[in-house]
């Protein structure tokens, strides 16, 4: 089969031949339809300090995913070959305290498909049955494919009651983007999105921000407050992982209120903890993943209803063997989301 590989230690990657995997009696085996370019497959791209840190070439990448089964383990129940199907690309233990407290997504023994294991830029995968996520007709081939990134945006923005309040949304790159579409659709009485880059502020507005802000304009966290009369954010959501939108978050944010952390920095923060959170009495939630699986549930539910759309994010779909073109309009930044077809 086909496959997109980082062959070794080094910037690039390469699409060459790889066999098709082989399961075992607890897996399927998925024929890839749609596959999406993440943040994550950059750095590996990139093989930048975290990538050199983190993963072990040779290997396949890609966990943003969806497909139809073509072959089940004989232990697997409730999969049936000619399933559309995605997958949750986490891979746990299953009998830690975690994973038996309904913390699965923060097992300590965590794989990620595409990272620690071949992944779904290839014709074929394989994924534990445990892992397998149905994806109702209704739902297209291409947003099935972003389920991935789209379900950490609404573990981000769902973890509390948002209906009602005041949302920020800090970095609006794909997940950032998906965020604001779902503060909106779940009935957030503003939406907020602070981003730099003018073309992706757009796409903000169209996936239903109330303000589109840019950081280089002026003092965002004053204008946050003047809109917010006087008090700030209920919620900020705070994705893009860089140091000045991180202190900022903590800035715009109300007393009490409640910040999301997504965004991953590349090197320490250094925040003001008694004057930005202690004494502001914040609370900070870490994002890891998805909650397994109500996350998956919540996500089906909202885009089988109609209430959310978010084909806006997805401004690219190139066949799989383009893949460089896809890589290279993410780094520009004039891609948003870029989808590539097996099809």
């Amino acid at each position: 089969m086909k496959a997109i590989r980082k062959p070794g230690p080094a910037p690039g990657l390469e699409l060459c031949d790889a066999p098709v995997p082989e399961i075992r009696s607890r897996d399927v085996l998925v024929k890839v339809r749609r596959a999406g370019i993440c943040g994550t497959d950059l750095h590996i791209h990139q093989w930048d300090r975290w990538s050199r840190h983190r993963v072990n070439p040779p290997v396949t990448l890609g966990h943003e995913f969806m497909g139809e089964v073509v072959e089940t383990g004989r232990l697997v129940r409730n999969i049936e070959v000619g399933d559309r199907v995605s997958a949750e690309g986490h891979l746990v233990c299953g009998h830690c305290e975690y994973c038996g407290t309904e913390q699965a997504h923060v097992c300590r023994d965590t794989r990620i498909i595409g990272i620690d294991r071949d992944g779904a830029f290839a014709e074929y995968v394989s994924i534990p049955a445990a892992n397998i996520i149905h994806v109702p007709d209704s739902i297209g081939d291409d947003l099935a494919a972003v389920f991935d990134p789209l379900g950490n945006a609404f573990h981000t923005v769902l973890h509390t009651d948002v209906a009602g309040r005041v949302v920020a949304v800090v970095g609006c790159g794909p997940i950032g983007l998906f965020a604001v579409g779902i503060a909106r659709a779940a009935g957030a009485s503003r939406v907020i999105a602070v981003e730099p880059h003018e073309g992706r502020r757009k796409l903000a507005a169209r996936m239903g921000a109330h303000d589109c802000l840019d950081p280089a304009d002026g003092d965002v966290e004053a204008r946050i407050v003047d809109l917010t009369h006087g008090y700030g954010a209920h919620v900020v959501c705070e994705m893009s992982g860089h140091p000045e939108g991180v202190r900022s978050a903590f800035r715009m944010c109300r007393n009490g209120g409640h910040v999301r952390l997504l965004g991953l920095p590349k090197d320490p923060v250094e925040v003001d903890l008694a004057r930005d959170v202690i004494f502001k009495g914040l609370h900070l939630y870490g994002v890891v993943g998805r909650l397994m699986y109500r996350t998956w549930i919540e996500m089906r539910d909202f885009l089988a209803s109609g209430r959310l759309d978010v084909e806006p994010v997805i401004t690219h779909r190139l066949p799989f063997d383009r893949f460089e073109e896809g890589f290279d309009s993410m780094y520009s930044g004039e891609a948003a989301k870029v989808v590539l077809t097996l099809d």
